[in-house]
Parts: structure tokens; sequence; C-alpha cells
């Protein structure tokens, strides 16, 4: 018997990949979670594609992340920068001290003996245990005049922010396109729900009618079982496609930093364009051009020269100046001035061992990220053309779905006028309704593949936070 021929449909849903049974989380990948900008309120919020990418710029966990990782390797660099400024520090103090000169290789013969070289009348005592106070102040300067090292390092420094920089852009890369898939996806499960709805509303009607044809003794008890089990069929339909939404808006929620239970209402169809066509050499000039990681990974690459310059001109000479000007009070005998000007030259006699090994290291680091850039350039060449093969193949995904539909529509039509007017009972038309509802669910599939196909490859391009609702055609 084919009664319960709706089930399979809801089988189908249910093992395909539209069917999302886990949800990830801000502890698999920081960029699923978000802080909570905006604490909950009893009125429905409404929600645009260009709004949540915005709350998602502001609010992302993982960009936050990257934020702060740039304010981190900037504070490292001025930390750089102090070795080239001037350090000026104040000092005071005040105090009081006893000295043993028998313990600092005085005899009392030798007092004896620096006494006798006064004038008679004025010979002082001078007592193996002495006791004075001294207060002073002094103003101290040190600089680095010239080390190459430093300059190099300062150079290292440099490479390091601009890495994170583009860093922090392609995180805000991710963040758009976090946000914005999840916000089609949402939009992809609410159509599910409204064609739950309109199936719901559809498989009522032909219970109802197969009802009354039953009662007046026109149709079989069959034809009514199938009906209310095509019925049952699309309500379950209906409940799964519901809870799915939720869960979806629960995910669009928690990347863009609004309460898990705050209401939404997204106000953006589902938005559909062609996409002009580009070749594979065009896009991959645009994304060696934009892609903030590739960016990233050529200062990285700087950066690494910088430290191996460092370490090789370890060997060559520092010029330092260091100095101070006070004044010193001692037993309140008067004030005077006092200072310190000296110039410091200094060169590595021998760390041979040390210098070359340190090297060693860093000419490693060069080649290594060297190898990745060049693998990157590949990677991307492989991203670009698997982009745009997705987007040419999903296109056509949609054409062929939209033709099913038509086909489908064109069936049911063409059933219910045959179990209108008697000719046939209505499990032909329990056929065509869930022939209908499958083309409609492809459809939404093939809807949303196209799109996030075509913010892929502006992903892969590098332009997507500039240009995804050009990609989306909105």
């Amino acid at each position: 018997m084919r009664v319960f021929f709706a089930i399979p449909l809801l089988a189908s849903l249910a093992a395909s990949g539209w069917s999302q049974t886990s949800y990830p989380n801000s502890a698999q990948n920081p960029f699923f979670g978000s802080v909570i900008a905006q604490p909950r309120t009893s009125e429905i919020l409404k929600l645009s594609l260009d709004d949540a990418v915005r709350r998602g710029l502001q609010n992302n966990l993982g960009l936050k992340q990257a934020e702060s990782a740039e304010k981190i390797v900037h504070g490292q660099r001025n930390q750089v920068l102090q070795q080239f400024l001037p350090t000026i520090t104040l000092t005071g103090d005040t105090g009081f001290y006893q000295h043993n000169l028998a313990a600092l290789g005085f005899s009392q013969s030798q007092l004896n003996h620096f006494a006798s070289l006064y004038p008679p009348g004025m010979v002082p005592h001078i007592p193996l245990i002495t006791k004075n106070s001294l207060t002073q102040g002094q103003v101290h300067y040190n600089q680095t005049l010239f080390s190459s090292t430093v300059i190099a390092g300062w150079k290292a420094a440099g490479a390091a922010e601009r890495a994170q920089h583009f860093s922090k852009m392609s995180a805000r890369g991710e963040v758009v396109q976090q946000v914005a898939n999840a916000y089609l996806y949402a939009i992809a499960a609410g159509s599910e729900v409204d064609n739950a709805k309109a199936l719901v509303a559809q498989a009522q009607v032909l219970l109802d009618r197969a009802h009354a044809s039953h009662v007046a003794g026109v149709v079989p008890n069959i034809d009514e079982l199938r009906a209310k089990v095509q019925l049952r069929g699309q309500q379950q339909l209906l409940i799964l496609a519901q809870n799915k939404y939720q869960e979806d808006l629960i995910l669009l929620k928690r990347e863009i930093g609004l309460d898990p239970g705050q209401d939404i209402a997204l106000t953006d169809p589902t938005p559909y364009s062609d996409l002009a066509e580009q070749t594979p050499e065009e896009v991959r000039a645009t994304a060696y051009k934009n892609r903030q990681d590739y960016q990233n990974l050529q200062n990285l690459l700087v950066g690494y020269k910088a430290i191996h310059a460092a370490y090789r001109s370890q060997r060559y000479p520092t010029l330092q100046f260091n100095g101070f000007y006070g004044t010193n009070t001692v037993n309140g005998a008067g004030t005077h001035g006092v200072f310190l000007a000296m110039g410091t030259l200094s060169f590595p006699i021998f760390r041979e061992a040390e210098l070359r090994g340190n090297e060693d290291v860093a000419q490693a680091e060069v080649n290594a990220a060297s190898a990745q850039l060049d693998d990157l350039r590949i990677h991307i060449d492989q991203q670009v053309r698997s982009a745009l093969l997705d987007v040419a193949a999903s296109k056509q995904l949609v054409e062929v779905s939209r033709s099913n539909v038509d086909l489908a529509t064109a069936t049911l039509s063409d059933v219910t006028e045959r179990v209108n007017a008697g000719v046939d009972d209505n499990l032909p038309l329990v056929d065509a309704q869930t022939s209908l509802a499958t083309a409609e669910v492809n459809l939404i599939q093939s809807l949303y593949r196209y799109n996030v196909s075509k913010l892929a490859l502006a992903r892969a391009a590098g332009i997507l936070e500039q240009q995804y609702r050009d990609y989306l055609g909105k």
C-alpha cells in the first residue's frame, strides 16, 4: 500500500545535508560567539542582512580577539621604540651613613700619617668609625645612539604590526561570511516554515474534501485515510521546520551580540541575481591584491627577514651615551654640583656559536615562511577555481530546481482537476503534493547554496566585506 507515501519525504529531509542536528559554538570557533551588546527587550527586533553584518563587526568574539591581538602587537612595537628614545629619570635620596674604615683596608697608622700632613694646631682626629649624612638629587640620561640590532628589531616589529593588522582584516571577512551565511541559512529555514504551513493548509483542504466525499458515499474510506496520513506527515514537517528555524535564529543572534532570547524578525527575502562571469585569472589577480591572509604572510616573511638581520647585526658595535647631573650635600656643609657624561662603545669579541645558532634559527623561519607563501599562492588559485565551479554549478541547480517546481505545480494542477472531476482517487493527488513539496525544498536549498557559493567566491577574492551586497544582488 502507498498510504504512507508522505513519510519518506520527512525521512529524506532528516537525512539530507539540509538538516542540521548539532550547532557550532564559540568553544569550537570564537567566530560563532559574541559579546552581548544589547539586553533582551520585549519588542521584536527587525533585522536586515546589513544590520546583522554591522552588529557582527561590532560584537563578534573572534573579531574582538583579533583586535586585542593587534593592540598587543602595537604595544610591543612601542616597547621596541623605547630603545631608540632617551630614558630620563629623576632620583633623590637622603640618608645617614656609618663607615668602618678598617674594613675598607685603612689602619690607624695610615690615618695618623694623613693627620701629620696638616699644619700644627690643625691636626684632625680621624677615627676608624666615621659617620656622615648625605642628601643628593640627580637627573639621569641614557640613550642608544647606534645599534644595528635595535634597528633590525624595529623593522621586525613594524612588519609584525602590519601582519597583525591584516590578520584582523581577515577576521572581519570571516565575520561577514559567518554572519551572512547564518542569515541566509535562517532565511532558507524560514522559507521552509512558510512552505510547510502552505502544505499543511493544502493537506487540510484535501482531508476535508475526502471526508465530505466519504460521508456522501462518493469515495471509499481509504481516500480519507490517505488524506489524514498526508496531513499528519505535513504537520510533522512543520514542527521540525519551526524548531529548526528557531535554532538557526539563536545561532545568528550568538554571532552578532544579541541575547539568545531576543525575538527577531528577518526583513530581507532570499536574494537572487546572476553573477557576472569572471575568469580564474581575473579573480586570482584580485585575490593577490586584496587577500588579507596573503598580505599577512608577506609581512610575516618581512618580519622574519628582519629578525635574521638583527641576529647578524649582533656582531656590529653598539654606541651608547649615559650621564647624570645632580647635587650632593654632606653633613649639611653646603651643596655642590656633580655630573657624569660617558659614551660607551661595545662590540662582541667571541660569541660565534651563539650568533651562528641564532642566525640558523632565524634563517629556518625565513625559509618556512617563504615556503608557506609559495603554497598560499597555489592555494588561492585552487580556492578561486573551486569557488567559480561552485557558483556555476549552484546556478544550474537553481535553474533546474525552478523548472522542477514549475513541472510539479503543473502536475498538481492537472491531478487536482482529475480528482475534482471524479476521474481518479486522491492517491495521485497525494503523490503530486509530495513531489511539489520536494521540489520546493530543493529550490530553497539550491538558492541558499548559490548565495553561499557567491559569498565564498567574494571571500576567495578578498573583497567580501566591501562587495558582499553586489555579489548577493542586494
